[in-house]
């Protein structure tokens, strides 16, 4: 498979600050890659140097098969849409198009029919006269990618293109994206803070802390499989509930630290006494049938969306649970809950690193 972008050994300083450490990623054509992480993990300043508007320290940034460490951005043939879409004021949705056609010397009436062209895409033919002050913040976002569209480039890079819209119109707009990319058969990467966003729209996903990929891949091996319990608890929502443990003498199961001394059983062996963290998706706890063993918890908080309901435990680690149904569960009752232990997630509990298969 063509790689369009390849960086090797990337790192990146701010004096004395190393903000991207050592950064390994190949990005075929036509994919969609999401950069995703908390605040301040570097996926901004690497989509940034992909750019070309931040310097890379050291290693290697390939771009359709040339090295491009030190191309200027212009140089570099990429389209970036921006989270404030960065669009002109003074210039119509047309003009605002096909800006970057008439500063390359192409004529008035073919940069025209190009701006046509893009908008028919995007559903924006009705309002090339208009200026960006007249449109709606979805409208906006899409002038801002039907004016990276119109440039052909080699890839688009998304710098939290939906966080200023609410949530309804995030939703319809990811999917706008998404369908985008599919037609036009690019290859597109897309920052984002919002691991939904993240799992729902890119074929990968890199999950980024403080300058260091943790894990990527495709979304659903990085939510089935976690390589530690970062990621763990990063990628899905709400998040996993981690159990501090023992391993049991016989080196085979683990003693969770919960009411009952409850034991669970492992199908691999780590030293006995060794101290691992479980960890347990939401969805994956169940409220116990009469008679069934599990163990036994106080209710701390129900909150109900409708559809689903979100319940919080008054233990310590705190342990959260879902129910796909209305419950007439109240603050302060008791509940057994109970899981299997093929949905669990062993973590060693100093290096939390993922333990066993």
């Amino acid at each position: 498979m063509t790689q369009q972008i390849e960086l090797s050994g990337v790192n990146k300083y701010y004096g004395a600050y190393h903000a991207l450490r050592d950064i390994n990623l190949a990005i075929p054509k036509g994919a969609f890659v999401a950069l995703v992480g908390p605040s301040g993990c570097g996926k901004s300043t690497l989509l940034r140097s992909l750019a070309g508007l931040e310097t890379i320290s050291s290693g290697d940034l390939v771009i359709a098969g040339e090295r491009m460490n030190d191309m200027p951005p212009r140089k570099r043939d990429l389209a970036m849409v921006f989270q404030s879409y960065a669009l002109y004021p003074h210039m119509t949705v047309e003009q605002n198009l096909t800006y970057s056609l008439r500063i390359k010397g192409v004529k008035k009436a073919e940069a025209k029919k190009a701006a046509e062209e893009v908008a028919a895409i995007t559903g924006l033919s009705d309002l090339l006269h208009r200026y960006p002050r007249e449109l709606s913040g979805g409208q906006r976002q899409r002038v801002a990618m039907s004016r990276a569209i119109i440039r052909h480039p080699k890839a688009f890079l998304f710098d939290e293109p939906l966080s200023n819209l609410d949530a309804a119109l995030r939703v319809h707009m990811r999917k706008e994206i998404r369908a985008l990319h599919d037609r036009l058969g690019a290859t597109s990467v897309y920052v984002t803070h919002d691991q939904v966003e993240a799992m729902t729209m890119a074929d990968h996903v890199v999950i980024m802390r403080a300058g260091v990929i943790e894990q990527q891949g495709r979304p659903l091996d990085l939510y089935d499989r976690p390589a530690n319990r970062f990621v763990a608890g990063f990628i899905g929502s709400p998040a996993m509930n981690f159990i501090p443990a023992r391993v049991a003498e016989d080196g085979r199961s683990v003693l969770l630290d919960l009411p009952g001394s409850q034991v669970l059983a492992i199908d691999f062996s780590l030293p006995p006494g060794h101290a691992v963290l479980v960890g347990i998706r939401p969805e994956h706890l169940k409220i116990a049938s009469a008679g069934q063993s599990g163990f036994d918890v106080s209710i701390a908080a129900v909150e109900s969306t409708g559809a689903t309901t979100f319940v919080t435990t008054a233990t310590t680690p705190e342990i959260t649970f879902l129910l796909n149904e209305r419950s007439s569960l109240e603050a302060g009752e008791k509940v057994r809950l109970t899981f299997e232990g093929k949905n669990i997630h062993v973590f060693d509990a100093e290096s939390e690193q993922r333990l066993g298969t």
